[in-house]
């Protein structure tokens, strides 16, 4: 829609990767020829999703694969990682990759691995089991035999809040026996994904939408999804109060948009209370569904995250259309926060490792050896900004705002932000993983 990624330009950012979280076009091709042609300001890559691939394989079903299906998605891999991808990308969270083994992921992964790629996952709990995750996301990488990182690491709910000791120091004790594990984070104390995914349980998913409308049609299904509903807003991503659940989108009622969970059971004639929150949203699931946002992240999580320094920048976010929606402000603010309220102001860290969290790591880390870093023979992707100056804007009740301090921001040697406008030069390019076959 955007192909100037305004939102994500000015704020520094000259290169976009697609396909997180277990989510991608297969095959991924076809995509990354449609993006070869488009002009874009940016560079933009991709990995190829697990969760795509076991869909494309078997549905949304919750059993093992056969042995041919497992050969199947071996080859989708194979196909999307010599097609350029950079890697595996997988999120066990959501369905179908919740339905999947920790074996059959390593599988998987050990394809990717084999031909250079390297392995992110949002994990498969970031609350109670949020140790378990980081476990698991390590034993891929190590039984895989390729690189593996957490993606936009955070520890959610109240009652688990301080469990990041635990999982940095898993990653670390990791990295001492070789594993080439790290991190990823946005600097926000809240989330956002469907009201579908934070809300229902995994089984009350499977199937698709037909399946899921069915069950919420049973009295039985329905009120154990709801007494699950009501479970994960109390102690998990609702931080014990339905006003953490915010609306960002919903297609078929756009005046939800920044509602939150307490707002919608009143608008349905009920007291805001949890029960009647997950009711709400259920509601909200059977309607056509809604993304949200969730507040319940600790300020000390954060910045503990953050300060590790296997831990790079990323927003997790998306390129929204301005001014519509009530998107979450990460993708608007990300990077642009880090250096105003975490270097500047609050000093965790250095700006010299905020940068670096920026720009050398995660280059490095997709294997991108001639961007990253300023020297000659490099690609020209260059933000200039001023440290006193740099702050986001973007709130979560006003989103819509670009971040300042960025006087001139440059992809592959041509300026695509002047400072105070964006420019008409499109020099963004198509970047391709390591098993690239032409």
């Amino acid at each position: 829609n955007v192909p100037t990624a305004d939102n994500y330009v000015r704020q520094g950012v000259t290169t976009l990767i697609e396909g997180p979280d277990g989510s991608s076009p297969v095959p991924i091709a076809p995509f990354f020829a449609q993006l070869e042609v488009l002009h874009k300001s940016v560079n933009i890559g991709a990995f190829i999703g697990q969760g795509s691939v076991r869909a494309a394989v078997m549905g949304e079903v919750d059993r093992k694969p056969t042995a041919e299906e497992m050969d199947k998605m071996r080859a989708l891999v194979e196909q999307g990682m010599k097609s350029g991808a950079f890697g595996l990308s997988s999120g066990l969270f959501y369905v179908p990759g919740s339905f999947s083994s920790t074996e059959e992921v390593t599988e998987l992964a050990k394809v990717a691995g084999r031909f250079g790629g390297i392995y992110i996952s949002h994990m498969r709990d970031e609350a109670s089991h949020v140790v378990d995750s980081v476990k698991e996301t390590i034993a891929i990488g190590e039984l895989g035999g390729l690189p593996t990182q957490v993606t936009h690491h955070k520890i959610i709910g109240k009652a688990y809040w301080g469990k990041s000791v635990e999982t940095l120091q898993l990653i670390e004790e990791a990295r001492r026996r070789g594993v080439d594990a790290s991190v990823d984070q946005y600097p926000y104390t809240a989330s956002s994904t469907s009201i579908q995914a934070a809300l229902f349980p995994a089984w009350a998913q499977e199937g698709g939408r037909s399946q899921i409308l069915a069950r919420l049609k049973d009295p039985a299904a329905r009120a154990k999804i709801a007494a699950e509903a009501a479970r994960l807003i109390r102690e998990e991503r609702g931080g014990g109060d339905p006003k953490n659940v915010v609306l960002s989108r919903c297609d078929w009622d756009t005046s939800l948009a920044g509602k939150n969970l307490a707002e919608v059971a009143q608008l349905r004639g009920t007291e805001p209370t949890v029960e009647n929150a997950a009711e709400a949203g259920l509601w909200i699931v059977e309607k056509g569904g809604c993304q949200g946002v969730f507040h319940a992240i600790s300020e000390q999580d954060l910045e503990r995250i953050l300060r590790y320094p296997g831990t790079m920048v990323a927003s997790d976010g998306e390129i929204p259309n301005f001014g519509k929606e009530a998107p979450h402000p990460r993708s608007y603010g990300t990077w642009a926060r880090v250096l105003g309220v975490y270097v500047r102001e609050r000093k965790v860290i250095t700006l010299e490792d905020a940068v670096r969290k920026m720009t050398t790591l995660p280059a490095q880390r997709l294997g991108l050896a001639d961007r990253g870093l300023l020297r000659p023979g490099m690609k020209a992707d260059v933000a200039v900004f001023d440290p006193d100056r740099v702050r986001d804007l973007a709130t979560f009740d006003k989103p819509h705002q670009y971040a300042e301090g960025f006087s001139c921001v440059i992809v592959n040697g041509e300026v695509v932000f002047d400072g105070t406008a964006m420019t008409a030069a499109r020099p963004g390019k198509v970047l391709y993983g390591p098993a690239l076959k032409k």
